[in-house]
Parts: C-alpha cells; structure tokens; sequence
C-alpha cells in the first residue's frame, strides 16, 4: 500500500490506521517509544510537533517504510540491489 502525504493531518490518520492494523494500543506503542499515552494521541491527533526520531521510531515499530520522492518523477522505482 503507498500513500502521499499532502499535508500533516494525513500523516497522523496513517499512523493511527498503522498502529490499529497492528492491534496496538497507544499506551502499549508509548511505553515501547518512552512516551506518554497523552503525547502519542497528540501526535496521532496534530503530528505537526512530531520529531524525526519519533517518527522514524514510529514507522519501524508499524512495519512502515519511509520514502521521499521527486513530485515530478512520483513512480516508485525498484532498488538495483
């Protein structure tokens, strides 16, 4: 599945959908990362403040990939390796 962020409230639904497709509870994804039950649902609800580290925390946790890609040239492309 990919999807295309155009905006930060995207990012957070796809992460709530990742964490509930996984049958994780927030309190249970915030004790593995160090963080508050309350700050996850922050993040899921405005991931405007989310960190890097957080995120990248977040999408290895899901199973999630991150790529960025050229707006012009959005066709994913298969890795030579």
């Amino acid at each position: 599945m990919q999807q295309f962020l155009s905006n930060p409230v995207q990012l957070g639904q796809i992460l709530q959908s990742a964490r509930k497709a996984r049958k994780l509870t927030q309190a249970a994804v915030a004790q593995a990362l160090g963080l508050s039950q309350s700050r996850l649902s922050v993040l899921e609800m405005d991931p405007r403040s989310i960190t890097f580290e957080q995120l990248m925390a977040l999408v290895n946790l899901y199973g999630l990939r991150l790529q960025l890609l050229d707006k012009e040239n959005s066709a994913p492309t298969k890795a030579a390796w």
